[in-house]
């Protein structure tokens, strides 16, 4: 069994192997654009309430309850949660893998995987349970697929055809792909 970089075992080939501060580098979070990917997840939305699904050290979950919304998040890494706590303390977290959402269906009007999907052992898996629990929308930020010395390696990347290809035995009716400057963005319509 592998082991994570908190010396804990995990079952998930692709997770996160780095240290916990990696993730909140000052270069890392520019390249996320935060403003603009939480902006792009609620536009056209009358949203209350966002699943981060992956949410790592809670980057996100604290740029989504700075914008009002009730956050939960979920993370495979028990280790990542409790540092994410210290950066969201009004949102829910709870240990999970995005393969297995412990929430009934239509929980969540926005369900958003932010740089996960790539990590995950079974997207598909990861794309039927975001569709089960949202209510609205789900939106996805991923590494661009091609090679490059930030991120991920290419193979361990996911292609904007891989997601295409993925999302209608998801659920989903619709996928929008917006590029950024450094990140995929995808919305995925119900």
């Amino acid at each position: 069994m592998d082991m994570d970089e908190f010396g804990l075992a995990t079952a998930h080939e692709r997770r996160f192997h780095g240290a916990a501060d990696q993730l909140r580098a000052a270069d890392r979070v520019a390249r996320l654009d935060v403003p603009r990917v939480v902006a792009l997840s609620l536009a056209g939305l009358t949203a209350a309430s966002v699943l981060d699904v992956g949410t790592g050290t809670g980057i996100f979950a604290e740029a989504f309850t700075a914008a009002g919304l009730a956050v939960t998040g979920i993370d495979a890494n028990p280790s990542l949660l409790t540092i994410a706590m210290g950066y969201a303390p009004t949102a829910q977290f709870r240990e999970a893998p995005a393969e297995q959402i412990p929430f009934p269906a239509a929980s969540f009007d926005l369900v958003f995987l932010g740089h996960v999907l790539h990590e995950t052992d079974d997207p598909a898996a990861a794309l039927r349970e975001a569709r089960r629990v949202a209510r609205q929308r789900v939106a996805i930020l991923e590494w661009p697929y091609r090679d490059e010395p930030h991120g991920p390696p290419l193979a361990h990347r996911i292609s904007p055809a891989t997601i295409a290809d993925l999302a209608p035995g998801a659920g989903f009716s619709q996928v929008e792909t917006i590029p950024l400057e450094h990140m995929d963005f995808y919305r995925l319509a119900l």
